[in-house]
């Protein structure tokens, strides 16, 4: 082994016991603005604790403190094995890698040359299968992105990154790898579920963990106008606030018609999606003035991550804008349908599309709904229809980045899905609350989701009104009596 090498050993690794760790981040990597927990987590690390976990909030640097500990056991811990993962590529590579590479750019020049970096390996040239850095996706189909790893004699840090939504076969198949002498399992996440491997590791195993949740309060990367626009946004007492800002896991509401984990791995997982797929385009029209209208694309398995939104505007500028889309489409990706809500001022955008020659239908979500048994009207019908569809396990969300805007229209569909509730009539019927009614528990108008579930109405519709045209794996126009395939 290299003499640098060992005499940072010597100097902040294991010998230097707790606060090596810490150190090396302020004096090695110039680090001065570390958070009391993030010295704490550094400290569990240096020496070895075996399960750590944090719940955090939105930003408060998790991911940053977890690349700092990945640098520090290859720079000061020798042999070392060192692998991360994620419930997807984009989150890995674009957040946790990333982090990494940034931090080993801080390093001394001599110790960095040390090291080859390829795109999802770090490794000591001197003795590359001895030490080294790696990310590997987490995957439910390819559970062994944590199997085998195994260092003899020497260190293991295993990492999970958004650890909520990594599936908890990784974790199974991981145990043997978990269970070794001078392993610490590291799992770091926002807390989206309030189920699972990781939501076990503060509740019925917590004794096992060394445990930290993180709120806004407790960092000083949170900036207080995010905090106070979230308060605003969804209310003090909502999921999003919960986990957004104080690092809480939901609370399971049995009246929710959507479960937070349901968006949550909708948005987290990968999906491969055919060039050729067709589209459905659905636009809710703004009643009030503090309303959007939004237009939202959603295929099969996907919701496009082109989504609009515009507010202050007539109706004719409204069709203009559908119309100037539609003009910019590709012929062949242009829909087959759009679908508008024509309740109240939507009846006009309607009728200037009509005119326009698109291929509009106007839906009323206040009629009855087609199984009028189970559902008061089409709107509860279709909220239930979204609902089937988000838990398949090949439907894909846009995911928010950290790259996206504060009022990010990918997490505003997220939180807008998760708000309205529902409730039984006398007769056993199924009523979701109105938007009205959500303002009154002080929600905004959940204009997004309202597009997303209206592009469900096309089957409804269809069975209602005696269509001939459906929406089938194949595109549009295929007779309804040979059987539709839900989307």
């Amino acid at each position: 082994m290299n003499d640098t090498l060992s005499q940072f050993i010597q100097q902040y690794g294991p010998p230097a016991g707790a606060e090596g760790a810490v150190s090396f981040a302020e004096e090695v990597l110039g680090i001065d603005t570390l958070d009391d927990w993030q010295e704490d987590v550094l400290r569990a690390i240096a020496v070895g604790a075996p399960r750590i976990a944090i719940s955090a909030c939105h930003g408060p640097g998790k991911t940053f403190i977890a690349a700092v500990a990945c640098v520090y056991r290859l720079v000061c811990t020798f042999p070392q094995h060192c692998v991360v993962t994620a419930p997807s590529k984009g989150q890995l590579e674009g957040a946790l890698v990333k982090e990494v590479n940034i931090q080993m750019t801080r390093l001394p020049l001599p110790v960095r040359e040390l090291f080859e970096i390829k795109k999802l390996r770090i490794e000591l040239r001197s003795a590359p299968y001895e030490s080294y850095f790696e990310a590997r996706t987490a995957r439910e189909e390819k559970p062994e992105a944590l199997q085998g790893i195994h260092c003899e004699g020497g260190w293991v840090l295993l990492i999970a990154d958004e650890a909520s939504g990594v599936h908890e076969k990784i974790f199974a198949s991981a145990g043997g790898s978990m269970s070794g002498a001078f392993t610490t399992t590291f799992l770091l996440s926002n807390p989206t579920r309030s189920s699972g491997y990781f939501f076990d590791s503060f509740h019925k195993m917590a004794d096992r963990w060394r445990t930290f949740t993180i709120g806004h309060m407790d960092s000083t990367r949170v900036e207080d106008d995010f905090v106070e626009d979230i308060r605003r946004r969804y209310g003090e007492h909502s999921n999003a606030f919960r986990i957004r800002c104080l690092g809480l896991f939901p609370l399971a509401d049995l009246d929710t018609i959507i479960p937070y984990h349901f968006v949550r791995s909708a948005q987290e997982r990968d999906v491969t999606i055919p060039e050729d797929i067709a589209f459905i385009w659905a636009l809710d029209v703004a009643r009030f003035g503090d309303d959007s209208n939004c237009l939202l694309k959603r295929s099969r398995l996907h919701v496009d991550p082109d989504i609009q939104a515009w507010r202050g505007v007539d109706l004719m500028a409204t069709a203009g804008r559908v119309k100037a889309e539609w003009d910019a489409t590709l012929p062949r990706e242009r829909p087959g349908e759009i679908l508008i809500d024509e309740i109240g001022l939507g009846s006009g955008v309607v009728d200037r599309l009509r005119e326009l020659e698109l291929p509009v239908r106007g839906i009323n979500v206040s009629e009855s709904a087609s199984d009028k048994t189970k559902y008061l009207n089409l709107r509860a019908e279709l909220w239930f229809e979204a609902r089937e569809w988000l838990a398949k396990k090949n439907r894909k969300l846009p995911l928010c980045d950290s790259h996206c805007p504060r009022d990010c229209i990918h997490e505003r569909l997220a939180q807008e899905l998760v708000g309205p509730r529902y409730d039984f009539l006398s007769e056993g019927k199924v009523k979701v609350e109105s938007k009205k009614e959500m303002k009154k528990r002080g929600l905004p108008s959940p204009d997004v989701a309202d597009a997303f579930v209206l592009s469900f109405a096309s089957e409804p519709a269809a069975l209602l009104h005696g269509s001939t045209g459906g929406w089938t794996d194949i595109g549009w126009g295929t007779d309804i009596s040979r059987g539709l395939v839900r989307v």
